[in-house]
């Protein structure tokens, strides 16, 4: 007989993806004003002529994911019928609320057809959920891999969220390779003269370097101790890698796909791959220490470094288009994730301190 377990993790993942859709949709937040546009009229309006079947397909599956969460976050608390209804709910309430925010921003445009595909994104999310309730949330199934590779408790869980949104950080074609915790675009700081490109060089390697420490360390902090830690650490970095490539072919051209190769991203990585097999032996509380020194270089890091001429000529050009509010998400996830990775860092070493009282 199958055991159904509410799943922690898909209530911190929905919780954490809600923010995301709502920054997406409403970046930049600047300029709000009544532009003297009926409330709602957007409902009734004709469809846009042509259809920009782009954004229809992108709307689509940006709520994918929130339909998908939506259920595993209330199943099995709810029954099937209700947690698919909760779903839809969640999906068609939250897209409703935000393009009637739209019509206060002039750089945005409420539409009904983006109200719609937003809701069909957020049903077919949610109706995948019921069709995969059973391989995810079964205690035989992908909970049980959970629970075998990853030490078990509801801090973990969390922590499993912030290596996710590291990852989603990735996406940013912006940032230098796993580079995280950048805020001179947030206190608009001037970038400095430019440096020789050895001295860039070594500063590339060195972010690199320390942010892959920091987040495989804490992926570390978080496996169990009987798993294979160090196949899995090496895993998890290539991944990354693979999501950095991806975000370049997204976001600027898919011939940019691999522009951030370059000798100090590589060198950051070589090094930091044989640290985090010999930080695998090492006691927890030991890597704790080692993660949050390697968060506050990688933090300080990042914003030290030299701008890159080639990166910045690059980007100067760069049209961002329909992804313009899609990387501001990644942008602001990548601002934030080292600080947020440090509170959640004191929260383990006082959670371990009271066990070991």
């Amino acid at each position: 007989m199958a055991l159904w377990q509410p799943s922690t993790l898909a209530r911190y993942l929905f919780v954490a993806y809600l923010p995301l859709v709502v920054y997406a949709s409403l970046h930049p937040f600047s300029g709000w004003r009544d532009r003297g546009l009926p409330p709602f009229a957007f409902l009734t309006a004709p469809f846009p002529r042509p259809i920009p079947v782009f954004d229809v397909v992108a709307n689509i599956i940006g709520y994918m994911p929130l339909g998908f969460l939506a259920v595993l976050a209330v199943y099995p608390w709810l029954r099937r019928s209700y947690a698919l209804g909760f779903g839809l709910a969640c999906s068609a309430s939250l897209s409703f609320v935000l393009e009637s925010l739209q019509l206060y921003l002039p750089t945005r445009a409420s539409s009904n057809l983006d109200l719609l595909a937003n809701t069909v994104g957020g049903a077919a999310g949610a109706l995948a959920a019921l069709a995969t309730t059973r391989p995810l949330m079964d205690a035989e199934g992908l909970q049980r891999l959970r629970n075998r590779l990853f030490v078990p408790g509801r801090r973990t869980d969390l922590g499993l969220v912030l290596l996710g949104l590291w990852l989603f950080a990735q996406l940013n074609p912006e940032t230098l390779l796993f580079g995280t915790g950048d805020l001179r675009d947030l206190f608009k700081t001037p970038s400095g003269k430019l440096y020789p490109a050895e001295v860039f060089l070594r500063v590339e390697a060195g972010v690199a370097c320390a942010n892959g420490l920091a987040a495989g360390l804490l992926a570390l902090c978080l496996t169990a101790r009987d798993q294979p830690a160090r196949g899995g650490v090496v895993i998890f970095l290539a991944a990354a890698l693979v999501v950095h490539s991806f975000g370049f072919g997204l976001l600027v051209n898919s011939q940019d796909i691999l522009s951030w190769v370059t000798p100090g991203a590589l060198y950051g990585v070589a090094v930091a791959i044989p640290l985090l097999l010999l930080a695998a032996g090492m006691p927890r509380i030991a890597q704790l220490a080692l993660t949050g020194v390697a968060l506050m270089a990688a933090t300080a890091l990042v914003n030290l470094a030299p701008a890159n001429p080639y990166m910045t000529a690059s980007f100067a050009l760069w049209q961002q288009g329909h992804f313009l509010n899609f990387n501001g998400a990644t942008r602001v996830v990548s601002a934030v994730w080292p600080f947020a990775a440090m509170v959640y860092l004191v929260l383990l070493a006082a959670a371990r301190g009271q066990v070991n009282e």
